[in-house]
């Protein structure tokens, strides 16, 4: 995920002056998120990346750091929904593999350097504000593949099953492989799941 915001970013440089580098701050902010963690995600950091102006700081985030981090969630949050949308009207078991394969991009891409920016800040903050949205956003990806699965094919209680076990799994098979550098543990958890999809769709 954070590969995919990097390349954005940097598309992005020809954007209007107010709020192309509005977008490149929060693009950039996912990215620092997703590789380096709450705390190392500064307003300065930030900058850096995105290349954005030192006054839009205070133009675009002037309650401060958490509101340029809410941004960066909530743009995490409906990144991964638009690729999902990508798949809708496909059998349960693509849809589960497409999912699978978006997380195993983000460490392959990364060269394990990368995870998630939404548990990044969800392990980390002691906001209450952002860990409700966290919460909020980890519902929203569950309840858009609950959705596609049964619409694939799956009974609506076992898609919201595999739905939530999915979204879980994935997250802490890409904490495992950024930890092991490599992709054993997340291909065996990947089996796990891809092989109970495939159970589930073929259940009368």
């Amino acid at each position: 995920m954070a590969k995919k915001a990097e390349r954005k970013t940097e598309s992005k440089t020809d954007g209007t002056a107010d709020g192309g580098s509005r977008a490149r701050m929060v693009e950039g902010a996912s990215t620092l998120l997703a590789r380096h963690g709450l705390q190392a995600t500064s307003f300065s950091e930030v900058l850096a990346l995105s290349g954005a102006p030192r006054g839009s700081v205070y133009h675009h985030f002037p309650d401060g750091k958490d509101q340029m981090i809410s941004a960066a969630i909530a743009h995490t949050g409906d990144f991964l929904l638009g690729l999902l949308d990508k798949k809708a009207g496909a059998p349960a078991p693509e849809i589960a593999a497409y999912f699978v394969h978006i997380w195993r991009s983000v460490l392959s891409r990364s060269q394990f350097e990368s995870g998630c920016a939404v548990l990044a800040v969800t392990v980390a903050t002691d906001s209450g504000a952002l860990l409700d949205q966290t919460a909020a956003v980890f519902r929203g990806w569950r309840g858009r593949l609950a959705e596609l699965l049964a619409q694939g094919g799956l009974k609506p209680r076992d898609a919201t099953r595999l739905a939530a076990a999915l979204v879980a799994a994935c997250e802490g098979a890409v904490v495992l492989g950024r930890a092991e550098r490599s992709m054993e543990s997340f291909d065996l958890v990947a089996e796990v799941l891809l092989e109970q999809v495939r159970r589930m769709a073929k259940a009368p």
